[in-house]
């Protein structure tokens, strides 16, 4: 009963307030990265820009993160990083949280997103076409080019959200990547995202 009367007191909270910063937050660190990528090192700009963004939007919603294992993470060694995916907070805890410079794999509608597209392109995120298979190859071999000197990739091998919590199963393409690269797998496991933002709710 009180989990139902706290989620009706928090609707107006979240259009009035979290979504607007969210996308105003969006639209400046985007800006902001696309700018410093040209005048400093877009790897710590990534870095930086992205942990910064995730936080803040991470911490305006009544949430604690809790990491564990993260100490066995060598900074300098690149990752193939996979991790199960229930929501779309699941973006906030890995880039806010995770303490390594990682690209993501992304899908290709997201470069048309104004604040998004340009800033992630900048820094080397890899978009993938996913309805076309020889162009998402050719992008995952590109890809190859930007992990290395502890830049990790990072996958959602299930590559959409669950839709009750349970583990979907994996494509392959994470997989062949840390053996075609000879890279360790870092696997993360998510848990608590789905309450806060389950999937087909905004």
């Amino acid at each position: 009963m009180m989990k139902k009367i706290l989620r009706i007191l928090y609707q107006p909270y979240k259009w009035l307030i979290f979504a607007p910063y969210l996308a105003i937050s969006t639209l400046f660190f985007g800006s902001l990265t696309v700018i410093l990528s040209v005048i400093t090192n877009p790897r710590i700009t990534s870095f930086i820009c992205g942990t910064i963004w995730a936080r803040l939007n991470g911490c305006l919603t009544p949430m604690l993160v809790n990491v564990t294992g993260r100490n066995n993470i060598v900074k300098t060694q690149s990752y193939v990083v996979v991790a199960n995916h229930q929501s779309q907070y699941d973006i906030f805890v890995i880039y806010g949280w995770l303490g390594i410079d990682i690209k993501w794999v992304m899908k290709q509608e997201l470069r048309k997103i104004p604040g998004i597209g340009i800033g992630c392109e900048k820094v080397g995120h890899i978009f993938i076409d996913r309805s076309n298979h020889e162009k998402a190859i050719a992008s995952l071999k590109q890809a190859k080019e930007k992990i290395a000197n502890g830049t990790s990739v990072i996958f959602f091998p299930e590559g959409t959200r669950s839709k009750d919590g349970s583990l979907g199963k994996f494509k392959k393409g994470a997989f062949k990547m840390a053996l075609d690269l000879k890279l360790p797998i870092l696997p993360i496991t998510i848990t608590g995202t789905k309450e806060i933002l389950p999937t087909n709710t905004v």
